[in-house]
């Protein structure tokens, strides 16, 4: 499933809930079910900068594809790096850096959220283009 697939998965995900107390339930329980990080991952060096609440995001590159693993200490910002990992996760450096991430806006998340969460979201968004702006770089030095 390509970036804008995922995009419009969740565009129709959050079409069906009428109301935010059910969509923020819905980005409760994606955090739930968010694959555990491994603990030796929880460094500082994969903190991302520009969250209030601790966000660890680790990025690993495999049969050229960036796959990603995240966590936080607050439940909706965990389910916040579940939605930037279920769309960018698994694709090429390259498709994840040139993508154009435009659910955020579409479901109204950039709206509905605190000013601090949503600059956090926007750094989770803006550290993984630049792992996928990194990996992309080292690969064609290679």
């Amino acid at each position: 499933m390509t970036i804008n697939e995922r995009q419009e998965e969740i565009k129709s995900d959050f079409e069906v809930m009428s109301n935010w107390e059910d969509k923020y339930e819905y980005i409760i329980q994606l955090g739930k079910d968010l694959p555990l990080i491994s603990e030796e991952h929880k460094v500082p060096e994969n903190l991302i900068k520009g969250c209030q609440s601790r966000v660890w995001l680790h990025t690993e590159l495999r049969d050229g594809k960036l796959y990603f693993t995240g966590d936080s200490d607050a439940v909706i910002t965990k389910g916040l790096i579940s939605l930037m990992i279920y769309v960018l996760s698994g694709h090429t450096p390259k498709d994840i850096a040139s993508s154009d991430i435009y659910f955020i806006d579409a479901i109204g998340l950039s709206s509905h959220l605190s000013p601090t969460r949503s600059n956090g979201l926007l750094s989770m968004l803006k550290q993984m283009k630049l792992y996928a702006v990194a990996y992309q770089a080292k690969n064609n030095q290679s």
